[in-house]
């Protein structure tokens, strides 16, 4: 549905975008930068391989998924959703801070699930406020710039980060993340809008339309029998259960829901790892390899995401079911890429244009550029399957999968193999992984047969303006009728 009058496109909204796409960016920023300070946190207080583990992924992934459903619930619900993103945001970076002031290695897990409550009340609010502000012809590219989050916090993670904690100390980075969060909040809240909810929007035109009537009684009764046929029903107040078991019987959306974990599982156990890659394998240090991924993956991926939001909106103006396809076509593509970094000879220099580049900096590059694709045409496409009162919700439980599976089982599964196969089993362990794409591209392709857009809220405003037409139409034949029934009597 498109937004209403009260939410017109105009400089506010893109202001609510640009601060809704920043604290994402920092949000992730907040959640991933611990991967580059694992070394000087273990060492400072003792912890063991498997302890860090719990710290960095299992640990937030989990309390961050059990929020996140009722978080999107209660955005559904009616809340304020630039208000909740806003305190949402001023939470995480307060724990984010407070990971740099603690003193033990549970008090550093408590702060770190600080962080997880807070953040699993960003993504799923803001993609509803999105999915309103903008119209659907415009929504695939909106949704793809806010999605460039993870990518360039990935990459200022990974660049500033490690030089920050070699030159300060790792309580620093968390000092420093932190801190603009808490300013973002701010401005969110006094500079950002929420935009007025599609049923109530329609509600406020029967509403304005039965004033117009109300200078004839004749004309006010008219009004109110049209008003009533025009006004949509109350929804009723359904439940967490009822709201994801309606979500959950979108044949579309399971498909979706299980291509995202499956991508997910490969794509954050290959962003873990894939720096500890080539330190072992390239004779790297952690900062020369921080540095060409982060510049290789957070560049690419940003231009990777804007690309296919662009040729998404364009290509399902001729079928709606180019917005499945194409994410399958990012995570097929990125099979390849991810292959070649593993298999490509490391000492094997490509050339492009006159000039030698590193094979690890290309298949980086290729690889972060057609993964981008899937993850925001998905929430695009999400917002699409179901009605404007569950898209919240929607983006919560497909948040679910993507946290629970792909940033706590991800990573985990590919250490897991590397163990198991050994000496120099990471490579083998992540060729393993991405085996997952091509079953993630089958649910994908499994989705684009039953994919069905909800047109639920545009037949609920085309019939409200209907009527809306109608109330009009009898004013005017009333009030000439009068008219010239004076005329007749004069």
């Amino acid at each position: 549905m498109d937004p209403s009058p009260q939410n017109a496109v105009n400089w506010r909204t893109h202001t609510t975008l640009l601060l809704l796409a920043l604290i994402y960016v920092f949000s992730y920023i907040d959640r991933n930068v611990i991967a580059i300070l694992i070394e000087p946190i273990k060492q400072e207080f003792g912890a063991t391989d498997t302890m860090m583990g719990l710290l960095s992924g299992l640990a937030f992934a989990t309390v961050y998924s059990l929020l996140s459903l009722p978080l999107g619930h209660l955005a559904d619900k009616g809340v304020n959703r630039r208000n909740m993103v806003a305190v949402c945001c001023a939470l995480w970076s307060v724990a984010t801070v407070l990971c740099g002031a603690v003193q033990s290695f549970w008090m550093a897990l408590l702060a770190r699930m600080g962080v997880a409550v807070g953040e699993a009340g960003g993504m799923a609010p803001s993609i509803s406020m999105l999915s309103e502000l903008y119209p659907k012809n415009r929504r695939s590219l909106v949704i793809s710039i806010f999605m460039m989050g993870p990518h360039l916090g990935l990459l200022l993670a990974m660049m500033v980060g490690g030089w920050v904690a070699q030159e300060y100390g790792w309580r620093s980075v968390f000092m420093l993340f932190g801190a603009p969060g808490i300013i973002l909040a701010v401005l969110l809240y006094f500079f950002g809008i929420e935009p007025v909810r599609e049923s109530s929007a329609q509600k406020s035109t029967a509403h304005a339309n039965n004033n117009a009537g109300e200078k004839d009684s004749t004309n006010e009764k008219n009004c109110v029998a049209e008003e009533k046929q025009a006004e949509p029903e109350a929804k009723p107040n359904v439940s967490l259960f009822s709201q994801l078991s309606s979500i959950i019987k979108v044949p579309s959306f399971i498909w979706l829901g299980l291509g995202c974990a499956l991508a997910g599982t490969a794509g954050y156990g290959y962003v873990i790892w894939a720096p500890t890659y080539l330190v072992r394998t390239q004779d790297m240090s952690l900062a020369q390899a921080g540095l060409l991924f982060g510049i290789a993956s957070g560049v690419s991926a940003c231009l990777g995401s804007v690309f296919s939001g662009v040729l998404c909106d364009r290509l399902v103006q001729r079928h709606f079911r180019w917005q499945i396809i194409i994410p399958m076509l990012g995570i097929l593509l990125s099979f390849p890429a991810g292959i070649g970094l593993i298999l490509w000879p490391s000492d094997m220099n490509m050339e492009l244009l006159g000039y030698s580049l590193s094979p690890s900096f290309v298949f980086i590059a290729l690889f972060a550029f057609f993964n981008s694709w899937w993850p925001s045409l998905s929430y695009a496409a999400v917002s699409q399957v179901v009605n404007s009162s569950q898209r919240a919700s929607a983006a919560a439980l497909l948040n679910l999968f993507l946290t629970l599976f792909g940033a706590g089982l991800g990573p985990l599964i590919t250490g897991g193999l590397s163990d198991y196969f050994g000496d120099n089993g990471l490579a083998d362990a992540l060729l393993v992984t991405f085996s997952l794409f091509l079953i993630s591209a089958l649910f994908y392709l499994f989705a684009s047969f039953v994919y069905k857009i909800n047109d639920t809220d545009d037949l609920a405003q085309e019939d409200d303006t209907t009527s809306t037409s109608n109330v009009i139409d009898t004013q005017k034949n009333l009030t000439e009728s009068k008219y010239q029934q004076g005329e007749n009597h004069g």
